[in-house]
């Protein structure tokens, strides 16, 4: 019967530590996507106006910008809420102007679906469109003109409101290929040349944003912009622009840590059972022990260790469990992510997230191996 319980408290905690060094495992993986997919479209640093939708792009020098160490490439942008067409299909998107630099700094063909990551073919103006956004519209990229053609609707500039007047202008705009980076941008992002931009919203100087990317301390780099752009301006980083997406990914992995830390502390009372159960048979030898010249704190160091193997025992099969599934994962793509398209369940080991584990797991079997065998020597054993 010890044994059984014995071999159930390894289990119970290999089970635990294989679970955290998993579960921990798959949220590194997913907060990697998401800086990756939230990273990749979104610059490194925005620069916006504090008031007002857009700005003349005459207020920031851009050759001061490029002087601060850090700064690898910066593009102007100009943003509009407009509605597509194609066919009978309506849909509203969000259009986005961006020099052609803005095409490397997302690393735009790595994340093409179909068609080709080009702005201007043939000396014609075409665009780029989120993969779900062309899907609402029925619209595809044929192999053989290469673009789909769409119909923006765009607001008239300094319009003034009235009765049967028209508020918007129309233009046809060829989509050379659609794109794929997470739910948000797949929805209602539709870019197009910023000269083109200019040309249908009647800006002559003025722009949206300026995105900037960096290849160093983003923060420094935000201080040495916000200084340079002075207060009228509002200068966020792509992590503070997503701040809420980046928090709640570490949240929700902090609750499963504690979750999963609570059920090793309840399958830790089978090894507070097991060692209860094996002092209670020993006792008569344990007596016979102290009859001899043992002494309590031999008693203790006996029991103690006895329950530091079993709970050792269960951390290292743990362990090895653990890791060894987060490498077939890795290597093999076993599990796949629902409603992916096949796309791998992503799983990145963190070495700080190791140690912590196996901590918390040490500190836990410490804990429950010396409570229980203290109070057992105190209750039945007198000095």
């Amino acid at each position: 019967m010890i044994n059984l319980i014995t071999q159930i408290s390894v289990v119970g905690i290999s089970a635990i530590t294989a679970s955290l060094i998993i579960l921990l495992s798959a949220f590194n993986g997913i907060e990697v996507m998401i800086e990756k997919l939230y990273s990749e479209y979104d610059s490194d640093i925005t620069i916006r106006a504090k008031i007002g939708k857009t700005f003349n792009e005459n207020r920031i020098n851009i050759n001061s910008l490029l002087d601060v160490n850090g700064i690898d490439q910066i593009t102007k942008s100009i943003e509009e809420d407009v509605i597509l067409k194609h066919q009978n299909k309506w849909s509203n998107a969000s259009l986005i102007g961006v020099e052609k630099s803005f095409l490397k700094m997302s690393k735009m063909k790595h994340h093409m679906v179909d068609g080709s990551p080009y702005l201007n073919i043939e000396g014609q103006y075409c665009s780029l469109i989120g993969a779900s956004l062309l899907d609402k519209l029925n619209g595809y990229i044929p192999q053989e003109d290469g673009y789909e053609s769409l119909v923006c609707y765009y607001p008239k500039r300094n319009l003034k409101i009235r009765l049967g007047k028209q508020p918007f202008k129309a233009e046809v705009i060829k989509v050379a290929g659609r794109f794929n980076f997470n739910r948000q941008v797949n929805q209602e992002s539709f870019i197009v040349p910023l000269d083109l931009a200019r040309k249908m919203m009647d800006y002559a100087n003025h722009i949206s944003a300026i995105y900037i990317n960096c290849s160093m301390n983003k923060s420094q780099i935000k201080k040495d912009v916000a200084n340079i752009v002075g207060d009228e301006f509002i200068v966020k980083t792509n992590y503070e622009k997503n701040e809420l997406i980046y928090k709640t990914s570490k949240s929700e992995k902090i609750i499963v840590l504690i979750i999963l830390l609570f059920i090793f502390i309840l399958a830790a009372f089978n090894l507070v059972a097991s060692l209860n159960m094996l002092f209670v048979e020993k006792l008569q030898n344990i007596k016979t022990m102290i009859s001899l010249g043992a002494s309590r704190k031999f008693i203790f160091k006996i029991f103690f260790y006895e329950g530091l193997l079993i709970s050792g025992k269960g951390i290292i099969i743990g362990s090895i469990l653990g890791y060894f599934i987060c490498f077939l994962q890795m290597h093999f793509e076993l599990i796949n992510m629902p409603s992916s398209g096949g796309q791998a369940f992503p799983i990145n080991v963190s070495f700080f997230d190791s140690v912590l584990i196996l901590s918390l797991v040490s500190v836990l079997s410490i804990v429950f191996s010396y409570i229980p065998v203290k109070y057992l020597i105190k209750k039945n054993i007198r000095s």
